[in-house]
């Protein structure tokens, strides 16, 4: 062959391979390698270049398919997260992409429309003005809005009315009143009470109460029964709840609200999980209280079940074990030519008898060599998990029938008395039961960490057959634990240590013969068995999700009276706080006891000095940016500047679980003041990318101010990429539990 047949050669090869080679395979690759590294974009990109070179491929389209919505998800993800830290231009860009990438995403395009709404808030205009014939509703009863919010100062003995104008009048507000509002003579003394505090005052003297009518009008009324249901308004609104699951849970919830507020008009929709009520406002506020503290996400915990169960069975078997019987046949002779066998004896004959004329069959001997030894082992380690207050069934093993009975139906044949019955079948029954491990487990977690279970383990196996009314049956062994138990997150708890030994020892022999030293073996069998059962039961339970009981949930709230269910407002309870010195002049002048109430004009509310201002305190972290390798762990501070008598501080950090995770948060020196120790609470979920940080000073000490380093997140680099470590949200408080507003920023970490 020359070189030139040989080059030929050569190149059609090649071409052969390269047309055997399925088209886009280099772009799949390379989209499966993207996906890997959790880069959907790219992922996605790849695997439609794949596609577009061989349409017909169909893993090709699968992985499309599935690149296309991990990648819209994705992007929806991060909008998300930029919303929440209250980047809201970001956070649309981010949902348009993931609308734009998967224009099927009904999620996409909620979040969309979500956020859209939100900037139009925020920028003060709707996205799409209602048309003139459909008037914006009013989200509830008009608002007091007085010309003037200075303090009131009176003192007066006069009619109600009187008091009534004369306080509407000090703020710039209309007073009217009912026409069966009987006026009476009062007496009041205000001193630097709110508006709100001065009619409420009056009000309760005079056996009115009052309402609104617009911005700038209230209205007056007797406080009957009847006035009130005529004059209070009353909203609707719509509670949609996310951790009901059953519909009777939210009938629970609807009886109990009904029952506590005395509600008429409350309505639940089971197919939107939904409660809607109608009722004046303060009764709506005391219902939503009361549901934001039952709608909660139920407590979950994972129990790990171990089923261990050890079965040995010896069987020895030695000896020679004799007959136990022998035969003796006689055989008289025949008579001379008779053709059967004489089946008689005459006496005179007997003395003509010999060894041939009977024949003794002497016992046989059976010799037994049998040692058997075998061993069973079964181990179950599933796990459960479940929530809290349900039942969990768990059963691992096999379905066995088992006959629960019979009939056989007969077939008439011929007719009258005569007639008789043909049985030409037998029908059976049978009932399947569950053999192997059954578990039904129902934890109740505490708020203490701690877990009721409430147990029955059931261990069962075949060990035999019976045949009963000529149906084969299934002996079925069972071990069966039932009990209430309380243990703490990860206690181990033995339900049960079940041992059971068998030994049988059985001599077959002749007597006297069978008992002799040495000879026993010639003239005994000995056989001996041993039988050893054990089965040992482990419960560890572990809490994945605690209850989540807030102080708001656990504060209560004033309620009103039994007739007059109201809420109230600390604003308006507390007096208000300005200088003294500030006051109204207009105010301080009282009138003499019994003498009409002047109009006055109102006066300018007085203007206080400006405080000085202060700067918002400030959580950042140091360093601001990081470059990590995979498995590489690095201490990121939390820092915290200009904060005033700070004294916890929970919070929920927000990262990329593909490229970082968080393993460790380390004490900071600021809140504890270099001496005292201080509560840190830590809750990391490396799948969603969340972590909650909670440091809190010792009770009955008094807060820090100043700046310094609250604690030290320990990160570890997972894979190649780019990750915002970021605070999206912070409930700090000082030592009077007051909020304290905190501005936060971010941390980029590089893994490469």
């Amino acid at each position: 062959m020359t070189s030139r047949n040989f080059s030929g050669l050569l190149l059609l090869i090649v071409a052969v391979l390269v047309a055997g080679c399925s088209k886009g395979n280099q772009q799949f690759k390379a989209g499966t390698k993207a996906e890997s590294l959790n880069d959907y974009d790219t992922a996605l990109e790849n695997y439609n270049k794949a596609l577009r070179a061989d349409p017909n491929n169909t893993e090709f389209k699968l992985k499309a398919a599935r690149a296309r919505f991990e990648a819209s998800t994705w992007h929806v993800d991060q909008g998300r997260r930029l919303r929440a830290q209250g980047n809201l231009e970001l956070a649309l860009a981010e949902f348009r992409k993931a609308q734009m990438i998967d224009p099927s995403s009904a999620v996409a395009e909620q979040e969309v429309k979500a956020t859209m709404d939100q900037l139009a808030a925020k920028q003060g205009a709707q996205t799409s003005e209602p048309a003139s014939d459909q008037p914006r509703l009013m989200a509830g009863p008009p608002q007091l809005e007085p010309i003037s919010r200075a303090p009131i100062n009176m003192k007066a003995t006069n009619d109600a009315k009187a008091v009534f104008d004369a306080i509407g009048k000090l703020a710039g507000l209309t007073v009217i009143f009912d026409p069966d509002f009987t006026s009476r003579r009062i007496s009041v003394e205000l001193t630097n009470v709110t508006l709100e505090q001065a009619l409420n005052i009056v009000a309760l003297q005079s056996k009115a109460f009052w309402r609104p009518v617009t911005s700038n009008i209230i209205f007056v009324a007797p406080d009957q029964a009847q006035k009130r249901k005529d004059y209070e308004e009353e909203v609707v609104k719509t509670f949609y709840l996310h951790n009901t699951v059953l519909p009777q849970e939210l009938t629970e919830i609807v009886t109990s609200i009904r029952q506590l507020l005395d509600l008429r008009r409350v309505q639940q929709i089971n197919a939107q999980n939904a409660i809607v009520i109608r009722d004046t406002p303060d009764r709506v506020m005391l219902a939503q209280k009361i549901i934001d503290d039952i709608d909660k996400a139920k407590p979950e915990v994972v129990i790990q079940v171990a089923v261990m169960q050890a079965r040995r069975d010896r069987l020895q078997n030695m000896g020679v074990q004799p007959g136990t019987s022998a035969t003796l046949t006689f055989t008289p002779p025949t008579t001379s030519g008779s053709t059967t066998a004489a089946t008689t004896l005459a006496l005179n004959q007997l003395q003509h008898l010999s060894t041939a004329d009977y024949s003794l069959t002497l016992p046989g001997a059976q010799a037994n060599f049998l040692m058997t030894d075998s061993s069973t082992h079964i181990i179950d380690n599933p796990e459960i998990r479940v929530v809290d207050g349900q039942t969990a069934k768990l059963r691992v093993g096999d379905r066995v029938p088992v006959a629960t009975g019979s009939f056989q139906a007969g077939v008439g044949v011929g007719g009258g008395a005569a007639g008789g019955l043909v049985n030409p079948l037998v029908n059976t029954q049978f009932q399947y039961l569950d053999v192997g491990v059954n578990v039904d487990v129902t934890p109740r977690i505490h708020l203490d960490h701690e877990i009721s279970l409430k147990v029955n383990v059931v261990v069962s196996s075949v060990t035999g057959h019976a045949t009963i009314g000529g149906i084969d049956q299934p002996i079925i062994s069972q071990r069966s634990i039932e009990h209430d138990v309380r243990l703490k997150d990860g206690e181990v708890n033995v339900l049960g240590g079940l041992i059971e030994r068998t030994d049988v020892n059985t001599i077959n022999g002749w007597p006297g013969l069978a008992k002799l030293p040495f000879f026993r073996y010639f003239f005994s069998s000995d056989s001996i068995d041993h039988q050893e059962n054990e089965v040992l039961i482990v419960l560890i339970p572990h809490i994945v999700r605690l209850p989540t009981m807030t102080a708001e949930n656990l504060r209560s709230i004033a309620s009103g009276t039994d007739a007059n269910a109201e809420v109230r407002l600390e604003n308006v309870v507390m007096a208000p706080r300005t200088p003294q010195t500030q006051s109204n002049p207009v105010q301080q002048a009282q009138p003499p006891a019994g003498a009409a109430m002047p109009n006055q004009t109102p006066a300018a509310p007085s203007t206080p000095n400006p405080a000085p201002a202060t700067q918002n305190p400030t959580l950042r972290f140091d360093p601001a940016a990081a470059s990590l390798k995979p498995g590489e762990t690095a201490t990121i501070g939390v820092v915290v500047q200009n904060a005033q008598d700070l004294y916890s501080i929970p919070m929920l950090l927000q990262f990329n679980p593909a490229v970082i995770s968080i393993e460790d948060v380390r004490q900071g020196g600021f809140l504890s003041g270099g001496t005292q120790d201080i509560a840190i609470v830590e809750r990391v979920d490396k799948e969603r990318g969340q972590a909650i940080i909670s440091a809190t000073r010792m009770p009955n000490t008094p807060g820090v101010s100043g700046s310094g380093t609250l604690v030290g997140v320990v990160v570890r680099g997972i894979a190649p990429g780019n990750s915002q470590l970021s605070i999206v949200q912070v409930n700090a408080k000082d030592s009077q539990q007051r909020p304290i507003q905190m501005v936060t920023s971010e941390a980029l970490i590089r893994v490469q």
